[in-house]
């Protein structure tokens, strides 16, 4: 049978092709899988035990309706509406099989092929992926120094074809969050040009910060421009269970439910049934292990300070580092290789986020702990002085 050229042409997914280089390592020092941003703890007990008591009734297995358990989506209401000091309707929402389905749908919705969305370098690989997948262009949003993006470097990138502009924040892969004035600069920007603002806000309860990320939900009419995406992977230690949620418009919302009826029907009952749970009885747990990854980003800086072995930490934030090796001369990719094989220390190339080589790799803290990311350090430190030796 023939395959379809864009997806022929496509890169295989870099989570995988990185994983698949663990067959190759020396295994003579216990692996540090520094790789992908999901949580090392279970979900709270309360979670559990409600997803036990739902699994035995009758319709424990039943579809749910086409934009989410109501109560669920009742409850992440009121946690928007808490986060960000602003009322959120219920109505406003879809439920989704997690955040990576919730931009497919929204991207499928506003775009069509030979459409452009702009997206902030580095840029989170799934998305990238979809969008040329589906023969939108994107167009790349270089940022500051700081790896800021300014919303007048959005603007003068902005054509006739332009439908949207896509933010990560905290950012995934650099870790970088933005701060409230910027995403209302880029809402500025977005709705003065009729295009969509989607922003990704998957890590939001990791910013270290309880103040409101924020202050685009209080605008009135901020559905007309803005489309939020959440997910419940991280916040709630559920990754595997898949659910996420649209925040928008009516009438966008309305197209995702015909696309979420086409691909799922409805995502897993299960995962929005422990999204609920932890969203209504675990919020005291769910601080708590804010602050424990918020302390795992600390270590993380105070390991990295003195540039171990001239390997610099460039951003932080969220689950993420993103980090600039010392050797100018030779391809990222060699070098993550040699993390994995001859170090056993598992991270993913830059290259996956970029459509270049930039040196850069990134660090996800969220599976180790302070011993964890201290002998981190060491290895980078090791591998450089056996370069050098």
């Amino acid at each position: 049978m023939r395959l379809s050229p864009r997806t022929v042409r496509e890169t295989d997914s870099p989570m995988g092709a990185t994983y698949a280089l663990l067959a190759g390592r020396s295994g003579e020092r216990a692996l540090l899988d520094l790789a992908q941003a999901a949580p090392s703890y279970p979900p709270a007990a309360e979670m559990i035990e409600h997803v036990a008591t739902v699994a035995r009734r009758p319709d424990g297995a039943a579809y749910v309706p086409a934009p989410g358990l109501p109560r669920l989506r009742e409850a992440f209401a009121a946690d928007l509406g808490q986060g960000y000091r602003s009322p959120v309707g219920a109505d406003q929402m879809v439920v989704t099989a997690g955040c990576n389905q919730a931009f497919c749908l929204v991207a499928q919705a506003l775009t069509e092929p030979g459409d452009e969305v702009i997206e902030v370098l580095p840029y989170y690989f799934n998305y990238d992926m979809w969008l040329r997948m589906n023969g939108v262009v994107p167009r790349y949003l270089e940022p500051g120094p700081d790896l800021v993006p300014t919303p007048e470097a959005a603007e003068a990138l902005i054509t006739p074809r332009t439908k949207a502009i896509v933010l990560v924040t905290p950012g995934n892969p650099s870790g970088v969050t933005l701060p409230p004035d910027v995403l209302a600069g880029f809402y500025a920007v977005a709705k003065r040009h009729d295009i969509a603002l989607i922003v990704d806000e998957t890590y939001r309860s990791f910013r270290g910060t309880a103040q409101p990320a924020h202050e685009l939900f209080a605008e009135p009419d901020w559905a007309g421009t803005l489309v939020s995406l959440h997910s419940f992977s991280k916040d709630l230690a559920i990754p595997g269970y898949r659910v996420g949620a649209v925040v928008a418009s009516p009438e966008l919302n309305r197209e995702v439910m015909k696309l979420l009826d086409c691909v799922a029907i409805c995502p897993p009952r299960v995962g929005q049934e422990a999204a609920w749970a932890g969203l209504t009885s675990a919020q005291e747990w769910r601080a708590e292990r804010a602050e424990e990854m918020t302390e795992k980003r600390r270590w993380l800086e105070t390991v990295m300070a003195d540039r171990p072995g001239g390997f610099e930490l460039l951003s932080r934030g969220g689950f993420f580092g993103w980090v600039r090796h010392p050797f100018a001369g030779r391809g990222t990719d060699d070098v993550v290789r040699d993390l994995i094989t001859r170090y056993d220390t598992l991270v993913i190339p830059g290259t996956a986020f970029l459509p270049d080589d930039r040196q850069v790799f990134r660090v996800s803290f969220g599976n180790v702990d302070r011993a964890g990311l201290t002998e981190f350090a060491g290895r980078l430190r090791l591998m450089a002085e056996d370069v050098s030796g």
